[in-house]
C-alpha cells in the first residue's frame, strides 16, 4: 500500500529504503523482534483489513489494553488509511471509559484480552463486530486473524499536514477527560523536537516502558519511527526488569525516559550498583519536578537526568534540559525546542521580566489546534495562538524553563504565596522521607497552612518538629508546613503525578 502523503504518513516506508532487514521494534514481553521490511508487512495488512471492514478516512479507532508490538500495527495501520487513532488508558474504571468511548464514538476498538471484562463493563454503544481481542504474544486470536485474509489492494485516501490523525484524553484529574486533538503536523513535529536531544545515531536503541496512551510513550514511539532507530518495549514498568535489560549489552540499550516515581524505585533496587549503565546516552525525566538529592543521586552513577517539560497538548516535550547545562543547572527543564515557542506571563496582557513567576504560555507546530467536541474548552485555554498552560514557571537570563507548580496548587498564606513544589523539595532531602506531596488547607488565622503528606522509607511517621526543622534555613517560615499526615504511598495517576485532589479530600 503506497502512503498518500511521505511527509506525514510514509516514515515506515523512508526506513524500508534504507534499512529493511535492520530492527525496527522488539516487543521484550513477548520476545517478538520485527524488522522494518516484517513490521511494514504487518501494518499494511492491518491496513488493508481496515479498509475492506469499512473504515475510513477520519473514523476513530480506539485500542485498550497493556503495551505490545501490537499497539505500533494498530497506530501506524490507522495512520496508513487516514483514520484517527484513539489510545484508551486502562487504568480508567468503566464509566470513565464509557465518556471517553461515547465522546470518540469509535469505529472499532482493539483490546488487550485481560481487559475483557473491561470492555463487556463499558456502558457505550459498540457493535460486537467492531470489537477486536488480541492475545499481545501473536498466538490465535482475533487480531491475528486480521492479518490471514488476502485482500486486493485499496489506495487510502490522501492526507496532509492538518490531518486529524489521533485523539489523546488528558488524564481528568480535574473533571471529565478532554480529548486533544493530533493533526500529522503536531506528530512531525513531535519527533523532530526530540531529534537533536535524543542524540539520534545508527546505533541508537530506545527503550520505552512508559504507558503508550499517554503522549510520554508514544513520543518515543513517534521520535524512534522517524529516525529509523530501533524501538524496544516491555508491557509497562518494573525496575527490576528495567534495569536488567539496560544491564544487557546485547540488547545495547541507549535511550531510557521515565517519571520521577520510576527512578526513584530503580534506585531502591538492591542490584542497582551492579548495573551497567555506561551505554545510557539520554536519560530524560519528566511529569513533575526531581528532588535535587535523586539528580545528584543518579549523577553519582554516571547518570545525567534531563528533565523535560510538556503537556499532552503540546504533543510531548517542548522543553528539555540540555548535557551542557547540567549538573550546574540542575532543577531546570531546559530552553523550548524547535517546534514550540515558551514565555512567562504575568497576567494575560504582561510578560513576566527574568526570574519572575507567571504562567508558562506555549505555541507552535507542535501545540493541539483543540479539544474534540469541546469548542468551550479550546476557547478558555488560549490566547490567540498561545496555549495557557496552568503551569507556573520562571525563566532565567538565558531562556531556561524552571517549573514551579500547578496554578491550582498554590495557595495563600498570611497573603504570601507559596508554592508546594518548592517546599516539597526541601523537605525531600530528609533521609527518611521516600515521597511526600504539600497541599494548602484551610485554616482559621492564616486562611491557608501546608499540609505535608509523607511517605517514609522506615515506615513510621515523621513528626511535625521533624519536617519544620528540615525547613529551618532554606525556607520562610510561612512556607513551613503546619500539619503533617503520614500515608504508605501518594495516590498517582498514570503519569505519575500526584492526584493532589485526593489527598485535599482526605485532608479536610
Amino acid at each position: 500500500m503506497t502512503s498518500p502523503d511521505p511527509l506525514y504518513n510514509d516514515w515506515i516506508h523512508q526506513q524500508i529504503r534504507v534499512r529493511p532487514d535492520c530492527l525496527a521494534v522488539y516487543d521484550l514481553t513477548a520476545d517478538r523482534p520485527f524488522t522494518w521490511k516484517q513490521f511494514d508487512k504487518r501494518v499494511d495488512a492491518l491496513a488493508h483489513w481496515l479498509l475492506h471492514t469499512g473504515i475510513r478516512s477520519g473514523d476513530r479507532i480506539a485500542y485498550l489494553g497493556l503495551n505490545s508490538s501490537d499497539v505500533l500495527e494498530i497506530f501506524f495501520a490507522t495512520l496508513r488509511i487516514g483514520a484517527v487513532y484513539v489510545p484508551l488508558n486502562f487504568r480508567l474504571t468503566p464509566p470513565e471509559l464509557s465518556f471517553i468511548v461515547s465522546d470518540c464514538t469509535p469505529s472499532a476498538i482493539f483490546y488487550d484480552r485481560s481487559f475483557r471484562d473491561v470492555i463487556d463493563a463499558i456502558d457505550a454503544k459498540v457493535e460486537p463486530e467492531a470489537l477486536v481481542e488480541s492475545a499481545l504474544d501473536g498466538s490465535e486470536s482475533a487480531y491475528e486473524r486480521c492479518f490471514v485474509a488476502d485482500f486486493a489492494a485499496i489506495e487510502p485516501e490522501a492526507v496532509n499536514a492538518d490531518t486529524l490523525s489521533m485523539i489523546m484524553y488528558s488524564s481528568g484529574t480535574t473533571g471529565k477527560p478532554k480529548g486533544v486533538m493530533y493533526t500529522r503536523r503536531m506528530m512531525l513535529s513531535s519527533a523532530l523536537n526530540l531529534l537533536q536531544p535524543s542524540e539520534a545515531s545508527p546505533d541508537s536503541r530506545v527503550l520505552n516502558v512508559m504507558p503508550l496512551f499517554h503522549i510520554g510513550g508514544m513520543q518515543f514511539v513517534l521520535m524512534a519511527v522517524k529516525f529509523g532507530i530501533p524501538h524496544l518495549m516491555m508491557r509497562g514498568f518494573d525496575p527490576a526488569t528495567m534495569l536488567s535489560a539496560i544491564d544487557d549489552s546485547d540488547l545495547g540499550i541507549t535511550n531510557i525516559g521515565g517519571v520521577p516515581a520510576m527512578w526513584s524505585a530503580m534506585s531502591l533496587m538492591p542490584n542497582i550498583d551492579g548495573v551497567d549503565f555506561s551505554r545510557i546516552r539520554v536519560a530524560a525525566t519528566g511529569a513533575e519536578s526531581v528532588p535535587e538529592p535523586m539528580l545528584k543521586e543518579w549523577q553519582q552513577r554516571g547518570i545525567l537526568l534531563q528533565e523535560v517539560y510538556g503537556m499532552t497538548e503540546t504533543s510531548g516535550v517542548i522543553c528539555m534540559a540540555q548535557k551542557a547545562d547540567l549538573p550546574a543547572h540542575m532543577g531546570y527543564a531546559g530552553r523550548a525546542l524547535p517546534y514550540g515557542d515558551v514565555k512567562v506571563m504575568k497576567s494575560e496582557t504582561e510578560e513576566a521580566a527574568e526570574g519572575e513567576v507567571g504562567e508558562i504560555w506555549i505555541r507552535g507546530a507542535a501545540v493541539t489546534p483543540g479539544y474534540w467536541n469541546r469548542p468551550d474548552a479550546t476557547e478558555e485555554a488560549f490566547v490567540e495562538d498561545w496555549l495557557k498552560s496552568g503551569d507556573i514557571g520562571r525563566r532565567d537570563e538565558t531562556g531556561r524553563l524552571s517549573v514551579e507548580d500547578r496554578i491550582k496548587d498554590m495557595y495563600i498564606s498570611g497573603g504570601e504565596n507559596v508554592y508546594p513544589a518548592e517546599v516539597e523539595s526541601v523537605l525531600m532531602a530528609h533521609p527518611d522521607i521516600r515521597e511526600v506531596a504539600v497541599i494548602g488547607v484551610a485554616d482559621d488565622k492564616w486562611g491557608e497552612v501546608g499540609c505535608a503528606v509523607i511517605a517514609s522509607i522506615s515506615g513510621d511517621p515523621i513528626s511535625l518538629e521533624a519536617a519544620q526543622a528540615q525547613c529551618e534555613g532554606h525556607l520562610a517560615r510561612f512556607k513551613w508546613p503546619r500539619q503533617v499526615a503520614h500515608t504508605d504511598a501518594l495516590p498517582r495517576n498514570s503519569t505519575g503525578k500526584v492526584q493532589k485532589f485526593i489527598l485535599r479530600q482526605q485532608c479536610t
